[in-house]
């Protein structure tokens, strides 16, 4: 299972489930739903939290809530 948690900077994935009791809604009324672009655009200097930017929104979450977020990472297609 690969998760938030898991990209690298600048890296990008699809939201694919979670738990609903896990996240705030908060975090839903900003985007963090299923089939959303989520980008890791940087980590704090003790690796928490993440800064993230979902649906237009940049946001910062706790290493432990991301871990909760399971994506598919997107390939770069620079990169290829």
């Amino acid at each position: 299972m690969v998760t938030v948690a898991d990209l690298g900077h600048g890296q990008k994935g699809i939201i694919k489930e979670f738990s609903e009791n896990v996240l705030p809604i908060k975090l839903l009324e900003l985007g963090c739903l299923p089939g959303n672009t989520i980008e890791l655009v940087q980590i704090a200097p003790l690796k928490d939290p993440i800064y993230v930017n979902v649906n237009g929104s940049h946001i910062a979450i706790r290493r432990s809530l991301a871990k909760q977020i399971e994506i598919d990472i997107q390939e770069d297609p620079k990169a290829i």
